[in-house]
């Protein structure tokens, strides 16, 4: 026994050496419990709904009223009024609305004559989460407006016309654009953040130092180096994902330059952020803590599996930092969507920027010296 406790207190020894792994292993639960707690089942609230009005009667003002009303009180969704329906279909495909409400010309007149009076709800039904709460926020809205009374043949309520822009999206399909991301991540990490760590665990590391090679020459080689294998991953999954899921047309020329592109500025975003966080570090074993930090706060913040719209205040503030939603809503707009490169052009450039901060502060605060 006295030898068996030689070891126990060389073990304990060794761990009381690494306290920042003491503190990941005891607050990493904490962080799963509370991101994944509030990542799931929210309401969701702040939806952006285009109001085209082609009647502008009395009713048709007062939908818009009530519409209003629920932006001020329940905060479900805010409305953006639109005078083209070209126009506000245009911004719902290239994601800047969740939906367009349509109140055709001849909504007053109907209405008024009871005449079976209907409004159109166009929505982006890629996401179940976020078209189910518009469906019932809108069909509670026109309920509200409508007359009490004994039923009749012709109906006096206002109908709600609901038009899907996209075929049916299954879960496994809307699941995909963050699969594609995580696949990129677990690359970074393994074939990025824990080879340079055990590379200096094993003293090959030392072989760089005495080179003439410049501290960005190195972090360089690095990322590109972890970004070519990242690459490679994300095509792979992308690929093979594709078919699994049912994407429609997987095998498209310019989806897939597109989709090339944007897998290529994540997968150099991410190895970026990685040698940011482990350039500093020697310790073997923290890469491997770390990832399960950084895959709960970046992952589930993203809206690859919920909507933002449905996290709380400091959870949508830890998302548009967060590189993971913009890669996300990327591949989502790509992969659903099928939409040109100047729907995810605002992603692709805070991709670019994000990249280019984290390289410039690793290139600063990498040592030349062990």
């Amino acid at each position: 026994m006295h030898r068996t406790w030689a070891i126990v207190e060389r073990e304990l020894r060794r761990f009381k050496r690494s306290p920042i792994l003491i503190v990941i292993s005891m607050v990493f639960p904490l962080v799963q419990l509370v991101v994944l707690g509030y990542a799931f089942g929210g309401n969701v609230k702040h939806l952006k709904v285009a109001v085209v009005d082609q009647d502008g009667g009395v009713p048709a003002v007062r939908i818009r009223e009530l519409a209003m009303a629920v932006a001020g009180g329940a905060k479900t969704f805010d409305t953006i009024q639109y005078a083209d329906q070209g126009a506000a279909v245009e911004d719902l495909r290239n994601g800047k609305v969740n939906g367009v409400l349509t109140i055709p010309p001849e909504f007053s007149r109907r209405m008024l004559s009871k005449n079976d009076p209907h409004v159109a709800l166009i929505e982006d039904n890629t996401d179940n989460f976020v078209s189910a709460t518009l469906v019932g926020a809108a069909g509670s809205l026109l309920s509200d407006l409508g007359p009490t009374g004994p039923m009749t043949r012709i109906s006096t309520m206002p109908r709600l016309d609901v038009v899907e822009v996209y075929p049916y999206v299954p879960y496994v399909q809307y699941l995909l654009p963050g699969i594609v991301v995580m696949s990129i991540f677990m690359m970074v990490m393994i074939g990025g953040g824990i080879i340079f760590i055990d590379d200096k665990a094993r003293g090959l590391h030392e072989g760089y130092l005495v080179t003439p090679i410049s501290k960005l020459e190195l972090i360089a080689g690095f990322n590109i180096s972890g970004a070519l294998k990242a690459i490679l991953a994300g095509v792979s999954i992308m690929v093979v994902g594709s078919l699994i899921a049912g994407i429609p047309m997987p095998f498209d020329p310019l989806r897939l330059i597109r989709m090339f592109i944007v897998i290529s500025v994540t997968s150099f975003a991410l190895i970026s952020m990685m040698f940011l966080i482990m350039v500093r570090v020697s310790d073997p074993l923290m890469p491997r803590a770390i990832f399960g930090v950084l895959n709960t706060l970046l992952y589930f913040p993203s809206g690859a599996i919920y909507p933002q719209q449905g996290f709380p205040t400091w959870m949508q503030w830890i998302a548009r930092i967060d590189p993971f939603t913009y890669a996300v809503h990327a591949f989502k707009s790509l992969l659903l969507k099928n939409t040109g490169l100047g729907a995810v052009s605002f992603d692709i450039f805070y991709l670019v920027v994000f990249s280019a901060i984290c390289m410039t502060a690793a290139t600063m605060l990498f040592k030349r010296t062990l």
